[in-house]
């Protein structure tokens, strides 16, 4: 048997309905479609969030706060989390990922300083670093580098 043989079951494709052919065919008349009012006419489609004309929902309920569409998302690391490297190695954005620290490199990483450090001369190549978090590392003898995003 080949590609060309096979036929195709005539119960697998339906005929398209031809509608407003006349009242022999079954679908005359009104097509389908009611008698009168807005949905029977052509392009009288209601948008979806239409009510009937009474206020709509998305307008009565109360519109709260600010969504600053300009945010930088990063990618959050706790001093406390990078206690599962040793002394003196030198962190980057891919060491992260491999330990799981970060859980992709979309975003860029920012190392904050919530926790305490319990190794010695860590080097850090990061994106941003909060204040206290520096401080940390510099502290314990490491030192921050930060990288372009």
């Amino acid at each position: 048997m080949s590609f060309i043989e096979i036929k195709l079951d005539k119960k697998a494709v339906r005929e398209r309905k031809r509608r407003g052919r006349g009242p022999g065919s079954g679908r005359g008349g009104q097509s389908g479609r009611g008698a009168k009012g807005q949905k029977a006419r052509s392009g009288g489609n209601i948008k979806p969030r239409f009510e009937g004309g009474q206020m709509p929902l998305y307008r009565r309920i109360p519109k709260r706060g600010f969504r600053n569409r300009n945010k930088k998302i990063f990618n959050i690391v706790n001093i406390s989390s990078l206690n599962v490297f040793t002394d003196g190695l030198t962190v980057g954005v891919e060491q992260l990922l491999e330990r799981g620290l970060i859980n992709a490199n979309k975003y860029p990483v920012k190392l904050l300083g919530g926790g305490n450090l319990k190794i010695n001369g860590l080097n850090l190549n990061v994106h941003a670093v909060s204040k206290q978090g520096r401080e940390k590392i510099e502290k314990s003898g490491g030192k921050v580098v930060l990288i372009e995003a």
